[in-house]
């Protein structure tokens, strides 16, 4: 997909949509279905197997459309990704972070549910109960690291990009995105949802200033893995 002989924005519109993993998970849940996979099990909750299968096979299937739509444009993934910051520092920093970004959770979460507790609008987060076991939790830390750090930050540096070039700039980007990630997180409660778009604020200034996906990744992994190890041990 190239912007030669079309308007760049529109291009830029077209690829964050089908890179926005709606279209995606859409596809990929229906096979499941069509193959018998139900997304909740005989008590009305989540399915723990369905979550993980869409999660592992979106990550999958979305990182393949980013590549190739980089590379349409002429672009190196590793370019877009790594940027020119060697690996292994980034990793380190993005692994300091992880207790910085969990405490300022916690402070944040319990913040808004004093000033706003009318924000705190679903008592039991839905997805917490997919860690009830330590087996289901191992599975679930898998579901996070893979949809949360892997996917979403090679997703957020690859919309950011489109934003930078065609879509009013990295601030308009940084909003939009932040925005729509908390959006995506109401099923767990307004403070959840409040509480992720900062983070993903956090999260995409973090790249633009690094220019590498790294940090962002190692910090966005290991916060959901330790939030999966705190509701598997205290409960949510």
């Amino acid at each position: 997909m190239t912007s030669d002989g079309a308007n760049p924005r529109i291009v830029a519109i077209v690829e964050i949509l089908l890179c926005s993993s709606v279209p995606t998970q859409l596809l990929i849940g229906s096979l499941l279905r069509l193959a018998g996979w139900l997304p909740l099990d005989e008590a009305g909750q989540l399915s723990l197997p369905f979550v993980l299968t869409l999660s592992v096979a979106d990550t999958l299937l979305l990182i393949g459309l980013m590549v190739v739509v980089t590379r349409a444009h002429g672009e190196r993934v590793v370019d877009l990704w790594l940027g020119r910051r060697p690996s292994k520092p980034e990793a380190v920093y993005g692994a300091l972070l992880i207790p910085v970004v969990f405490f300022l959770v916690v402070v944040l979460m319990n913040l808004l549910r004093t000033v706003a507790p009318w924000l705190h609008n679903v008592p039991t987060n839905p997805l917490e109960r997919l860690a009830g076991t330590p087996a289901q939790a191992a599975m679930f830390a898998v579901v996070t690291i893979l949809s949360g750090g892997v996917r979403e930050e090679l997703q957020r540096a690859f919309l950011l990009r489109r934003f930078q070039r065609h879509l009013g700039g990295t601030g308009v980007g940084v909003v939009v995105l932040s925005i729509a990630f908390g959006l995506g997180h109401l099923v767990q409660g307004w403070d959840a949802a409040i509480t992720t778009g900062l983070l993903g604020a956090f999260w995409a200034v973090l790249y633009l200033r690094r220019r590498s996906a790294m940090a962002p990744l190692v910090s966005h992994a290991g916060f959901n893995a330790l939030e999966v190890l705190r509701v598997a041990i205290w409960g949510a």
